[in-house]
């Protein structure tokens, strides 16, 4: 039997997964950049196999992947609570607005995804042979695709503000153009931008 806390690291990050699935179609919703659109829709299509993966790591470690321990409930309660924020920002009719809100929701999302999958991926590397080796291969296979889901978006969000600011605004951001999957390429692509200033004769993007 695999110890209790990580059967609750698994459950807990399986329910993550299904409720970044519900993210995605409703940040889908909300979007209105075409690049962002793709980006999007490959993050869904991703998310959708992160789901299959993390079920199948479940059943390999003899857990039942439908049981629902009170973190679980939780977590399915904040991703609940992101796609009301996505609603609620749709309902007010400002489409710049609402694909602000679905960004930010998103690198919430993300960045409590990037922490569960480092812990799966330290927990790959001191469990037993069996565990170990059950963890480490869907880390490996999903690792590289959750630090490109934070960092893209981090450098998408801190974009799209910018431009809602009426300040140059790098989109695609630089994070995306160089393909980043790590902190320190996510911080030199943004080192790279050009100095910021205000656009001359332009508005802000509203999000009010």
């Amino acid at each position: 039997m695999i110890p209790v806390q990580l059967k609750e690291l698994l459950l807990q990050s399986l329910e993550h997964e299904k409720g970044g699935v519900l993210i995605y179609r409703t940040a889908l919703e909300c979007v209105t950049r075409t690049e962002l659109q793709q980006e999007w829709e490959k993050y869904l299509a991703q998310t959708e196999n992160h789901v299959v993966i993390l079920t199948s790591v479940c059943k390999a470690l003899n857990l039942d992947p439908t049981e629902r321990t009170p973190g679980c409930t939780v977590v399915q309660h904040v991703g609940k609570s992101l796609v009301q924020a996505m609603k609620m920002a749709l309902a007010a009719g400002n489409l710049v607005a609402a694909e602000l809100v679905a960004c930010e929701c998103i690198m919430l999302a993300e960045t409590k995804d990037h922490a569960n999958w480092e812990l799966i991926g330290a927990c790959a590397e001191t469990y037993d042979e069996r565990t170990g080796l059950t963890l480490r291969d869907a880390y490996g296979e999903i690792e590289d695709e959750e630090d490109e889901h934070l960092y893209r978006t981090k450098g998408w969000c801190r974009e799209l503000w910018l431009s809602s600011l009426g300040i140059k605004a790098t989109l695609p951001p630089p994070e995306e153009k160089r393909d980043v999957k790590t902190a320190v390429e996510a911080a030199k692509a943004k080192e790279s931008e050009e100095p910021r200033e205000r656009e001359p004769n332009r508005k802000a993007r509203t999000t009010n």
